[in-house]
C-alpha cells in the first residue's frame, strides 16, 4: 500500500475569500459537467444499456452555468474551468457556454474532456468559441476491441475528431487512456507511438471504482508501475522535474530524451490528493469537493430560491472547506461516491 503524505493543517482564517480547504489547499480548476448523458457505453463507465439520466428540470441551465462559473472565476479565484459530462459534446448550447466564459474577467483557462464523437464537427466553433485545450478519451486502437468496451462502432469518429482538434489549434490535444487488464492491457506502446506519431499529448490513467455497476476490481486495474515497464520496454522514459508538476495530477516522463513526453496519472497506487486544487460542479448544481465525496453541496436550489453571488460565493467556500484529507481508496472502509463518473463528471 502506497504512503500518502498529507498536506498539514492550514492557519485559521488562510485563505479568507478562496476555496480553501482545513488543510490549506486551495481549489483554483473547476470541472463542470454539462450533462450526465452519453453516447458510449465504455465498461469502467456505466453498463450496456445505460442508467436513468437526470431529468432535464434538474439540470442547470445554460445561463445557470455560466452564472456559477462566473462566480467562481470572479469571486473565489478558479483559474481554470474544465466541461466535461458525461458526454459534453452533446450539451446543445456548448459553444455559447464557452463564448461566454471566454468573455468572463479574469480570463480563465477553458478546457473540454470528451469522448471525440461529433469532435469533427465541433472543433472550429469550439476554438472560436475561446476553448483553449481538449482531452480526447482513446483507450484502444483496435476497431474490435473498441466495439467491445464501448459498445459501439465509432473508433473512426474518435480519431478523425483528433485530427480535428489539432487542425482546429486546440494545442496541445492531450489524450486519455484506461489500460484494463484483459482488454487492452497490451496496447500501451501502440497507443504512445500513435501519439507520438501525430503530434499529441498521451495520459494513461489507472481504472477507478467509479463504474455504475460496481464491478472495479483491484486486481483487475493496470497499475501505473506496469504502464511504465510496458513503456519501458519499448522507450526510454527520462522522470521530468518533479518541482514543476505542481498540482498535476500526471506524473510526466521525456520519452527518448524529449521533446515529446507521457504522462501516468496514478489515483490508486500513487495518489496525490495533498496537492489536489480540483473542484467539481455536476450538471444538477452539486458541489463535490473531491471526486469521490460522499457529500454534495446544493447551488442549484439555493441559486433558484434568489441566493445572492455573495451568498452563493459563501455556500461554496463552506462546502470546499471540509474537504477530506484524501479518497480514501485504499482504506480498508472505504466507501464508493452514491454516484457513478458519468454523473458526476471527469
Amino acid at each position: 500500500m502506497t504512503t500518502v503524505m498529507w498536506p498539514t493543517r492550514a492557519p485559521r482564517g488562510f485563505g479568507e475569500g478562496l476555496l480553501t480547504d482545513s488543510y490549506g489547499r486551495v481549489a483554483t480548476d473547476l470541472r463542470v459537467s454539462l450533462t450526465d448523458r452519453c453516447n458510449l457505453r465504455c465498461s469502467y463507465c456505466m453498463p450496456p444499456q445505460g442508467l436513468d439520466w437526470l431529468p432535464n428540470p434538474a439540470l442547470l441551465t445554460d445561463d445557470e452555468i455560466v452564472r456559477l462559473v462566473r462566480i467562481g472565476v470572479e469571486r473565489l479565484g478558479i483559474s481554470e474551468v474544465r466541461y466535461t459530462g458525461g458526454e459534453p459534446l452533446l450539451r446543445r448550447g456548448l459553444p455559447g457556454i464557452v463564448a461566454r466564459t471566454a468573455a468572463l474577467r479574469p480570463h480563465p483557462e477553458i478546457s473540454l474532456t470528451t469522448n471525440g464523437i461529433g469532435l469533427a464537427r465541433l472543433a472550429g466553433p469550439l476554438h472560436q468559441a475561446g476553448l483553449d485545450r481538449i482531452n480526447v478519451s482513446l483507450d484502444t486502437l483496435r476497431a474490435d476491441t473498441f466495439r467491445s468496451l464501448a459498445k459501439r462502432d465509432r473508433l473512426g469518429d474518435v480519431l478523425d475528431g483528433l485530427d480535428a482538434a489539432a487542425a482546429a489549434g486546440l494545442a496541445p490535444v492531450k489524450v486519455n487512456a484506461v489500460l484494463m487488464r484483459g482488454v487492452n492491457e497490451d496496447e500501451a506502446v501502440p497507443l504512445l507511438r500513435y501519439c507520438l506519431d501525430h503530434g499529441y499529448q498521451l495520459r494513461f490513467i489507472e481504472q477507478m471504482p467509479l463504474d455504475a455497476q460496481q464491478s472495479w476490481r483491484r486486481e483487475t486495474m493496470v497499475t501505473t508501475d506496469e504502464i511504465l515497464a510496458a513503456l519501458g520496454a519499448e522507450f526510454s522514459l527520462t522522470p521530468s522535474d518533479p518541482a514543476a508538476r505542481g498540482a498535476a495530477p500526471a506524473e510526466t516522463f521525456l520519452v527518448d530524451g524529449g521533446p515529446a513526453h507521457v504522462g501516468v496519472i496514478g489515483p490508486v497506487t500513487r495518489p496525490f490528493c495533498g496537492n489536489c486544487d480540483r473542484v467539481r460542479l455536476t450538471a444538477d448544481g452539486q458541489v463535490r469537493n473531491c471526486l469521490f465525496a460522499r457529500e454534495e453541496s446544493n447551488l442549484r436550489d439555493a441559486m433558484r430560491a434568489g441566493a445572492s453571488d455573495t451568498a452563493l460565493a459563501d455556500h461554496w467556500r463552506r462546502a470546499v472547506a471540509v474537504k477530506l484529507p484524501g479518497h480514501g481508496i485504499n482504506d480498508p472502509g472505504f466507501l464508493r461516491p452514491a454516484r457513478p463518473m458519468s454523473a458526476i463528471g471527469g
